[in-house]
């Protein structure tokens, strides 16, 4: 886990891609009728976009008030680590998952119209099951690997 601010601006950017890139992919294959080769190279499109709204959510609304409530169940002294990254973790996806489908909806869906809402919330309905296993199975467990194994050689030199 991160350590300095720093430290935290790179955990963020790489969680951010990682999340974004295949939540992305998972909803260009949901408007498409199931995953297509050619959406590996069209969500590139959009992760640009995606990804400094996801940056920004992240650093300056969702990320502090998740490791605040986070931090209020759980004591990182105290308490064993895995719990608090699951917290954290859960509650990141928790926030994040409505919060980006508002903006892949308002920019990428047609919804300039009187169904903005239900569309917003089908969304993020269909979202949320891929945000909540990506987020705990697949780009949590990977990016805090690479990140360690980053810090690790970093701390060699």
């Amino acid at each position: 886990m991160p350590q300095t601010k720093k430290q935290e601006i790179v955990y963020t950017i790489m969680m951010v891609i990682v999340m974004v890139y295949a939540m992305v992919c998972y909803n260009i294959s949901l408007d498409v009728g199931g995953m297509q080769n050619f959406v590996f190279l069209a969500a590139f499109s959009e992760l640009p976009i995606m990804g400094v709204i996801a940056f920004l959510l992240d650093t300056f609304l969702v990320g502090p008030i998740a490791m605040r409530l986070a931090t209020s169940w759980f004591t990182p002294s105290k308490d064993k680590k895995v719990f608090l990254i699951a917290a954290i973790s859960c509650l990141s996806a928790w926030m994040m998952c409505p919060l980006m489908s508002f903006f892949a909806t308002l920019l990428f869906k047609d919804s300039h119209n009187a169904n903005f809402i239900a569309i917003w919330i089908q969304t993020t309905a269909m979202n949320y099951p891929m945000a909540f296993l990506w987020q705990l199975c697949a780009a949590g467990p990977l990016v805090r690997f690479l990140f360690g194994k980053g810090l690790a050689a970093m701390k060699k030199k």
